[in-house]
């Protein structure tokens, strides 16, 4: 059995863990069974989750035994690591609809078939808990001083933090001690901002069965200036193709900084480091090659190959100038509204979404930034007409990355 642990650090995944020499020695002689919770907040997964898919995929391609826990109880609660004010509480009907949601995305990315992983929900054991049992089992272990020397709270206290979200180290610890009991879980991975938890978890299976549990976490989703990544001006960058089309999603990746491409692809690409580092050890304008490499291959992963290669020839026909029909972002439009002519910031505001306000289009119209098949929009109070149209399709431009086409129906 190849040792995960090296292949994860040199790819560059490993932040901190409990016990750096035992987890290695643990995950080179064991079939480890290991677990990743994620909190149903959206119906989706976003790219700021994909790390973690990718350490589990990682780690199950190295013989070991995933648990994708999914929080349908700690999604009541809410989690307050990074959030300077509580989260907005979900219904438990709007809970459920996003768990349902996750274990059908995860599925693409891990394989349960024949117990080769696991997907629990933890509201199976929270949500019928007796309160004052799980004080005396599991309350009494924690020290309310220490709690608050937690990073996740202390940049909460200032504001205020309410006693509901306090209550959440305790549930993702109580978590670890049940699925230490149920399965066998010897190792609890997240993200670095779960640091605080996963220690709560660690430390409550040792106080109240006398073994070892251990606990890794692993890098966020940064830029070269330490700004997270997956997020774009219309919201976050979604693993469901109908949040995020492929095409965007494509786009986003081939547009990173120069900076990231490397780490980007170390993460969230199976390509081996050998041909990793040949693509990014490169100047000037070579980088782009990687670029588009490492947008193919995240997109091949979570939309498959077809759709990637889709994106990737819709790319390329956007800048040569001419669209790629049903792999470009489009929006069907009734011909009768361009009639009488239709303003282009409607169109850009109210039709397309391609920009998020009215203030904002004037802005790119006053820097010449919109074009229409290739022309610059020189007017902002510009009026789009049906004889605009090449076979009753149009291409807008916003900047030079942003492409949209507009179909007549």
């Amino acid at each position: 059995m190849s040792n995960v642990f090296d292949t994860l650090m040199e790819r560059g995944f490993i932040e901190q863990t409990t016990h750096e020499k035992e987890i290695r020695e643990l995950l080179e002689k064991e079939k480890v069974t290991f677990y990743i919770g994620f909190d149903p907040t959206a119906d989706s997964l976003h790219v700021g989750h994909f790390v973690t898919v990718m350490a589990m995929s990682h780690m199950q391609k190295a013989g070991h035994r995933p648990i994708a826990l999914l929080g349908g109880g700690t999604g009541m609660v809410g989690d307050p690591t990074g959030k300077t004010d509580m989260r907005k509480m979900l219904t438990p009907e709007i809970i459920k609809h996003n768990v349902n949601c996750f274990k059908k995305q995860l599925s693409r990315f891990i394989t349960f078939d024949n117990d080769q992983a696991i997907i629990v929900d933890n509201g199976d054991w929270l949500l019928n808990l007796n309160y004052v049992d799980f004080l005396r089992e599991v309350g009494v272990h924690f020290s309310v001083n220490r709690m608050l020397t937690a990073e996740c709270f202390k940049q909460r206290l200032e504001k205020g933090l309410s006693f509901l979200e306090f209550n959440y180290m305790l549930m993702q610890s109580y978590d670890f001690l049940e699925l230490y009991r149920k399965f066998g879980c010897k190792l609890e991975l997240g993200g670095n901002d779960q640091w605080s938890n996963i220690l709560g978890g660690v430390e409550l299976v040792r106080r109240l069965h006398g073994d070892t549990a251990f606990g890794m976490t692993f890098s966020l989703l940064t830029n070269s200036e330490g700004k997270k990544m997956g997020k774009t001006e219309n919201g976050a960058v979604w693993l469901d193709a109908e949040k995020t089309s492929p095409y965007d999603f494509y786009q986003y990746w081939r547009n990173v900084a120069d900076a990231d491409v490397r780490k980007c692809m170390c993460l969230l690409t199976f390509l081996p480091m050998d041909e990793i580092n040949t693509l990014c050890n490169v100047e000037g304008a070579a980088i782009n090659e990687a670029k588009a490499r490492l947008a193919f291959e995240i997109t091949k992963i979570v939309h498959g190959e077809e759709e990637a290669t889709k994106a990737q020839e819709a790319a390329k026909a956007a800048f040569a100038g001419k669209g790629a029909s049903g792999s470009l972002p489009t929006t069907d439009l009734s011909a009768d509204l361009f009639t009488d002519g239709l303003d282009i910031i409607s169109l850009l505001v109210d039709h397309t979404k391609i920009v998020a306000t009215r203030s904002e289009a004037r802005r790119l119209l006053d820097q010449k930034g919109i074009k229409l098949d290739g022309k610059p929009v020189e007017a902002i109070d510009f009026k789009v007409t049906t004889d605009l149209f090449t076979d009753n399709a149009l291409m807008i431009q916003k900047g030079k990355k942003v492409f949209h086409q507009v179909n007549l129906v």
